[in-house]
């Protein structure tokens, strides 16, 4: 029984490198900027023209609009650590991001359109702080600090 033990737990492990090891290769073929880390009641993430019930994993894309519904909430981070949090009713769209440090191509704008988000930067915004920007029906907020809340009504 202990032998069989082991060997399941050798295999688990073994598989869980590989799923490790390949991950990173996953996001860059289908060329996610990020991941769904957390849902709660409806949200959706539009890729590619096609909306899919937002669930812990979902890729995002560059062009990636993400919503919630009336109750909805939804957190997400991106490849460069960016942290953003969605309440209820909210709407956003990651136009451009580009994280590549070592070539110095960093860039992420995002636009929201209604509800609410908070904002945790990452990498993008510590190395080159004026390539990140969130618009806003009424103004752009250039980030340059590393957390804030923004309200849009609509």
């Amino acid at each position: 029984m202990r032998l069989a033990a082991t060997a399941v737990t050798r295999t688990m492990a073994i598989a869980m490198a590989l799923a490790c090891a390949t991950a990173p290769a996953v996001a860059q073929e289908t060329g996610a900027i990020g991941y769904v880390m957390k849902v709660s009641g409806e949200a959706t993430v539009v890729n590619d023209g096609k909306a899919v019930p937002a669930e812990v994993g979902t890729p995002l894309l560059q062009g990636s609009t993400l919503r919630t519904g009336p109750a909805g909430s939804m957190g997400v981070t991106l490849k460069d650590n960016t942290v953003m949090s969605f309440g209820p009713n909210s709407e956003l769209r990651v136009a451009e991001f580009l994280f590549a440090p070592a070539r110095n191509e960093l860039k992420l704008t995002a636009s929201i359109t209604r509800g609410t988000m908070n904002f945790i930067s990452g990498v993008i915004a510590k190395l080159k702080p004026e390539a990140v920007q969130v618009q806003t029906p009424t103004g752009t907020i250039g980030v340059r600090g590393t957390h804030f809340l923004v309200k849009v009504d609509g």
